[in-house]
Protein backbone atom coordinates (compact mmCIF):
# COMPACT_ATOMS: atom_id res chain seq x y z
CA UNK A 1 0.00 0.00 0.00
CA UNK A 2 2.94 2.23 0.99
CA UNK A 3 4.12 1.59 -2.60
CA UNK A 4 1.14 2.58 -4.34
CA UNK A 5 0.50 5.80 -2.32
CA UNK A 6 4.02 6.54 -2.99
CA UNK A 7 3.80 6.04 -6.58
CA UNK A 8 0.29 8.22 -7.03
CA UNK A 9 1.85 11.06 -5.23
CA UNK A 10 5.04 11.16 -7.46
CA UNK A 11 2.82 10.97 -10.26
CA UNK A 12 0.53 13.86 -8.82
CA UNK A 13 3.34 16.41 -8.49
CA UNK A 14 5.19 15.16 -11.73
CA UNK A 15 1.72 15.79 -13.59
CA UNK A 16 2.03 19.64 -11.47
CA UNK A 17 5.06 20.26 -12.51
CA UNK A 18 4.52 18.86 -16.25
CA UNK A 19 1.77 20.48 -16.97
CA UNK A 20 0.98 18.50 -19.87
CA UNK A 21 -1.63 16.03 -20.39
CA UNK A 22 -1.13 14.41 -24.02
CA UNK A 23 -0.96 10.55 -23.57
CA UNK A 24 2.30 9.75 -24.23
CA UNK A 25 3.85 12.18 -21.57
CA UNK A 26 1.13 10.95 -19.58
CA UNK A 27 2.26 7.30 -19.90
CA UNK A 28 5.91 8.60 -20.11
CA UNK A 29 4.93 9.90 -16.27
CA UNK A 30 3.25 6.80 -14.89
CA UNK A 31 6.00 4.70 -16.17
CA UNK A 32 8.62 7.38 -15.08
CA UNK A 33 7.21 6.81 -11.40
CA UNK A 34 6.31 3.22 -11.36
CA UNK A 35 10.10 3.04 -11.94
CA UNK A 36 11.44 5.25 -9.11
CA UNK A 37 9.53 3.44 -6.47
CA UNK A 38 10.61 -0.29 -7.91
CA UNK A 39 13.78 1.14 -7.19
CA UNK A 40 13.43 2.47 -4.16
CA UNK A 41 11.70 -0.76 -3.18
CA UNK A 42 14.92 -2.53 -4.13
CA UNK A 43 16.71 -0.19 -2.41
CA UNK A 44 14.68 -0.73 0.34
CA UNK A 45 14.84 3.14 1.17
CA UNK A 46 10.59 2.74 2.17
CA UNK A 47 10.83 2.65 5.24
CA UNK A 48 7.90 3.08 8.42
CA UNK A 49 8.56 6.81 8.96
CA UNK A 50 6.80 7.96 5.81
CA UNK A 51 4.62 10.73 6.45
CA UNK A 52 0.64 8.99 6.63
CA UNK A 53 -2.11 11.30 5.59
CA UNK A 54 -3.64 12.11 9.09
CA UNK A 55 0.33 13.18 9.93
CA UNK A 56 -0.02 15.65 6.85
CA UNK A 57 -3.59 16.82 8.07
CA UNK A 58 -2.60 17.61 11.34
CA UNK A 59 -0.07 19.54 10.26
CA UNK A 60 -1.99 21.76 7.78
CA UNK A 61 -4.28 22.28 10.96
CA UNK A 62 -1.23 23.60 12.76
CA UNK A 63 0.03 25.87 10.54
CA UNK A 64 -2.47 28.66 10.91
CA UNK A 65 -1.02 29.05 14.58
CA UNK A 66 2.33 28.49 13.73
CA UNK A 67 2.29 31.42 11.25
CA UNK A 68 0.16 33.49 14.25
CA UNK A 69 3.41 32.79 16.29
CA UNK A 70 5.75 33.73 13.52
CA UNK A 71 3.39 37.00 12.63
CA UNK A 72 3.58 37.53 16.67
CA UNK A 73 7.49 37.10 16.92
CA UNK A 74 7.67 39.44 13.97
CA UNK A 75 6.49 42.04 15.18
CA UNK A 76 8.31 41.81 18.87
CA UNK A 77 11.61 41.33 16.57
CA UNK A 78 10.71 44.70 15.08
CA UNK A 79 9.98 46.55 18.12
CA UNK A 80 13.33 44.96 19.55
CA UNK A 81 14.75 46.80 16.22
CA UNK A 82 13.39 50.04 16.33
CA UNK A 83 13.85 50.55 20.29
CA UNK A 84 16.76 53.45 20.35
CA UNK A 85 18.22 51.29 22.89
CA UNK A 86 18.14 47.82 21.09
CA UNK A 87 17.13 45.72 24.50
CA UNK A 88 19.08 42.68 23.57
CA UNK A 89 19.78 39.79 25.82
CA UNK A 90 21.25 36.94 23.53
CA UNK A 91 20.96 33.80 25.84
CA UNK A 92 20.82 30.45 24.67
CA UNK A 93 18.36 28.01 26.86
CA UNK A 94 17.37 24.24 26.78
CA UNK A 95 14.08 22.81 26.02
CA UNK A 96 13.20 19.64 26.78
CA UNK A 97 10.56 17.55 23.40
CA UNK A 98 7.77 15.78 23.66
CA UNK A 99 8.14 14.04 20.21
CA UNK A 100 8.76 10.74 19.89
CA UNK A 101 9.97 10.47 16.72
CA UNK A 102 12.82 12.21 14.37
CA UNK A 103 10.00 14.02 12.55
CA UNK A 104 8.47 15.33 15.43
CA UNK A 105 11.57 16.59 17.05
CA UNK A 106 12.40 18.15 13.49
CA UNK A 107 8.92 19.97 13.19
CA UNK A 108 9.13 21.09 16.88
CA UNK A 109 13.07 22.30 16.06
CA UNK A 110 11.75 23.90 13.05
CA UNK A 111 8.78 25.76 14.17
CA UNK A 112 11.09 27.29 16.76
CA UNK A 113 13.46 28.76 14.18
CA UNK A 114 10.43 30.03 12.14
CA UNK A 115 9.55 32.08 14.73
CA UNK A 116 11.75 35.36 14.46
CA UNK A 117 14.22 36.04 17.57
CA UNK A 118 14.74 32.17 18.09
CA UNK A 119 16.83 29.76 16.32
CA UNK A 120 17.29 25.99 17.47
CA UNK A 121 21.13 25.36 17.67
CA UNK A 122 21.27 21.76 18.72
CA UNK A 123 19.62 18.53 18.66
CA UNK A 124 20.46 15.80 20.46
CA UNK A 125 17.87 13.49 21.57
CA UNK A 126 15.13 15.04 22.96
CA UNK A 127 17.35 17.50 24.20
CA UNK A 128 17.11 21.20 22.36
CA UNK A 129 19.36 24.19 22.42
CA UNK A 130 17.90 27.09 21.75
CA UNK A 131 19.54 30.30 20.87
CA UNK A 132 17.06 33.50 21.56
CA UNK A 133 17.64 37.10 20.82
CA UNK A 134 16.24 38.30 24.37
CA UNK A 135 15.80 36.21 27.54
CA UNK A 136 11.42 36.45 27.01
CA UNK A 137 12.37 34.63 24.11
CA UNK A 138 13.36 31.39 25.30
CA UNK A 139 12.19 31.68 29.77
CA UNK A 140 10.49 28.84 28.64
CA UNK A 141 6.88 30.14 29.40
CA UNK A 142 3.66 29.42 27.57
CA UNK A 143 4.08 30.05 24.04
CA UNK A 144 7.22 27.06 24.16
CA UNK A 145 5.10 24.46 25.75
CA UNK A 146 2.20 25.48 23.77
CA UNK A 147 4.16 24.51 20.59
CA UNK A 148 5.95 21.10 22.09
CA UNK A 149 2.26 19.96 22.85
CA UNK A 150 0.67 21.31 19.30
CA UNK A 151 3.64 19.64 17.88
CA UNK A 152 3.13 16.51 20.04
CA UNK A 153 -0.28 16.77 18.55
CA UNK A 154 0.71 17.21 14.51
CA UNK A 155 2.80 13.91 15.40
CA UNK A 156 0.35 12.11 16.77
CA UNK A 157 1.25 11.63 20.60
CA UNK A 158 -0.73 12.66 22.47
Amino acid sequence: MRSVCLAVTLFIFWLLLSGHYTPLLLGFGVVSCVLVVYIARRMDILDNESISLSLLLRFIAYSPWLLKEIWKSNLNVARIILTPSLPISPTMAGFQALQKTDLGRVIYANSITLTPGTITTDVNGCDLKIHGLTWEDVDGRQEEDEMNIRVSWVEGVN
